[in-house]
């Protein structure tokens, strides 16, 4: 079941902007277990219902039909598991799950430079993300986008096949890594 405040997200999935078949070089995620301190560390989560479905999220902040899984930066003296649970929570308003699985290695992806400049002031250029595999306990009711500063405006349960093409071009080799990355789960 769909959760969203718009109808059309429920009814008819978006078609991926035009022009975004395969990524740039310079876009392509990789993956690796080097810390390069120009990449933001952070934390990204693929969280299932009972059905084997992802929770996606509209991006808030960009227009058009930008879909990802929830993500976030690992604060100070925090673990990349507690940062997963505390941004689960900040940006779906829940953490009631349970983590299943957790990535081997961090997963790097780079953004495009005009991004990395308004996002971080030229800080990072990409992200370095440890993932994590979730179970959710909850009902899609105790889902809650309006946190205080809320990422997204609508969200739904998609089928794995779908991330890729919902994704922003610069996140779906990513996301292909992500999926990759636990095997035991996500069988073709």
């Amino acid at each position: 079941m769909a959760g969203s405040r718009t109808s059309s997200v429920r009814d008819k999935p978006q078609s991926p902007p035009s022009g975004t078949g395969v990524a740039s070089p310079e876009w392509q995620a990789s993956v690796t277990d080097d810390r390069d301190s120009s990449y933001r560390p952070g934390i990204g989560i693929m969280l299932l219902n009972a059905q084997g479905d992802v929770f996606i999220g509209r991006r808030a902040d960009v227009q058009g039909e930008v879909w990802q899984m929830p993500q976030g930066g690992i604060d100070d003296r925090e673990s990349p598991r507690e940062a997963a649970m505390r941004e689960l929570k900040e940006e779906i308003g829940t953490n009631n799950a349970e983590v299943i699985a957790e990535s081997g290695r961090w997963l790097y992806y780079n953004v495009p430079e005009e991004f990395a400049r308004k996002a971080w002031a030229g800080r990072w250029k990409g992200q370095r993300q440890k993932w994590f595999v979730m179970l959710f306990k909850g009902a899609d009711s105790d889902i809650d986008l309006e946190g205080n500063h809320p990422e997204f405006n609508a969200w739904r349960w998609a089928p794995v096949s779908e991330l890729t093409a919902l994704a922003v071009s610069f996140k779906r080799q990513l996301y292909l890594d992500v999926i990759g990355e636990f095997p035991t789960i996500f069988r073709d």
